[in-house]
């Protein structure tokens, strides 16, 4: 094991490799692909049917582009020089990807909540994202274009800040790093109070109906939720058991007091809208006491052809482990299976979950959010990677994150022009989007 002061060492000497000012590169001449190329191939495995809703979706505008597009974006860190340095990446870290929801203590949290596309990778590709995001976001929600980079500076000047703070203190200490300025943040009070209205009630009500038999059966909600029978019904449950060899002991007893009632089929996200996402309720001790499992297709993280190392077995485990590393809670019923040739991630479809809100982000929110996202960033590097090492990188912050800023607001730009790439493609009929 190095000593502290040699972890410290090592990461300033990776400035010699990559400049902290050089992080604001983003190079557009050395582009050498295709956007919307790029954006097909990432469609392997998924449900053709799906993807002209996925486009639909990402046609709304810049930002919903950018959500669906992580693909393009990992395709242009990976030909950017970076600092070398290693944790554990969210992977698909933007603004929409924070949320609140319940612990398997009951409290209420907001953290990052959706981690399909986490892998082991260099620390700046994640604050890259998520820099870009909140430009982007705030030129949604109507910021001046200094205020969005302010923006993004503040995330970044928080991060480094936090990433310090984590370098000197205990390890411990740092895993239990808990959050406690949320409600005072007005996008994040908004998500909190969404949490406490979302209860399994609602969700019984939105998308179930008592059947013939007097018990509760799945129903059709619009085109985004349809019930399954027959043969994937029973596939779909039979998948359960191997999904409950993924299960510690401490938690298997309690997934057994539950018994399965129906299945169906949910459409997700922005990103996801193509990927097989099966529900399954399950009902416990009374009539009134169901969970809804989620059963969501993991395909290999966008990143994983540009980090050859990084081989898993099993995508489903892949998307576990890494939520596990980052977050310092967990869903209780986190594990995964496989079924149809395809693996899936098991989690319970939250029942006190909790979105940011582009409209929340008027006025001091973008600002706010953005602090606590960097703190948020820096607590799961600094639990998954080396501290000392990203802290010795990034030294007191201040041209790290004017240089990622610059980053952001060039990256925002870009993405605004494969938007308009993307919707003369919609327009010209080579990409179908739902309802035309």
């Amino acid at each position: 094991m190095r000593s502290p002061k040699e972890r410290v060492d090592y990461g300033k000497s990776r400035r010699d490799h990559v400049s902290r000012v050089s992080q604001a590169d983003l190079l557009p001449k050395e582009r050498k692909f295709a956007p919307l190329q790029v954006l097909a191939s990432s469609n392997e495995g998924r449900v053709n049917q799906l993807l002209p809703v996925k486009y639909k979706r990402m046609s709304l505008g810049p930002f919903a582009f950018f959500r669906g597009a992580v693909s393009i974006m990992a395709a242009d860190l990976a030909r950017l020089p970076h600092s070398g340095l290693t944790s554990q990446l969210c992977g698909d870290a933007h603004v929409q990807n924070l949320g609140s929801f319940a612990t398997p203590d009951g409290r209420l949290v907001f953290d990052y909540n959706d981690f399909d596309e986490t892998i082991a990778g260099p620390w700046e590709w994640d604050v890259k994202r998520m820099a870009a995001s909140i430009v982007l976001a705030g030129r949604e929600a109507n910021h001046r274009r200094g205020s969005c980079s302010s923006a993004a500076q503040a995330f970044v000047a928080r991060y480094c800040q936090f990433m310090a703070e984590f370098a000197h203190q205990p390890v411990l200490q740092v895993a239990r790093h808990q959050i406690h300025r949320q409600k005072s943040v007005e996008p994040i009070h908004a998500a909190l109070l969404q949490s406490e209205r979302m209860t399994t009630a609602g969700m019984l009500k939105k998308f179930t109906e008592i059947g013939a038999r007097k018990e509760r059966r799945f129903r059709k909600v619009d085109t985004v939720f349809w019930p399954i029978r027959g043969v994937k019904r029973r596939e779909i449950l039979e998948a359960l058991t191997l999904y409950r060899d993924s299960l510690g002991p401490e938690r298997l007893r309690m997934f057994d007091l539950f018994r399965p009632v129906d299945t169906g089929f949910k459409v997700v996200g922005t990103g996801s809208v193509g990927l097989r996402d099966y529900v399954v309720l399950l009902e416990g001790n009374t009539p009134e006491d169901f969970l809804f499992l989620q059963v969501k297709q993991e395909v290999p993280s966008a990143y994983s052809r540009y980090l050859p190392k990084m081989v898993y077995e099993h995508e489903g485990r892949r998307v576990v482990e890494g939520q596990r590393a980052i977050q310092p809670m967990s869903d209780l019923l986190l594990g995964w299976t496989s079924l149809g040739g395809h693996q899936f991630l098991v989690r319970q479809l939250n029942d006190h979950k909790g979105a940011i809100e582009i409209e929340k982000l008027q006025g001091s929110g973008l600002q706010s959010l953005a602090a606590v996202a960097g703190e948020l960033m820096a607590r799961g590097h600094a639990r998954s990677g080396d501290a000392l090492e990203i802290y010795g990188y990034c030294g007191s912050g201040t041209k790290l994150a004017r240089a990622v800023g610059s980053f952001a607001e060039a990256y925002a730009d870009q993405t605004e022009a494969d938007y308009k790439e993307f919707m003369a493609a919609i327009k010209a009929g080579k990409i179908k989007i739902a309802g035309d």
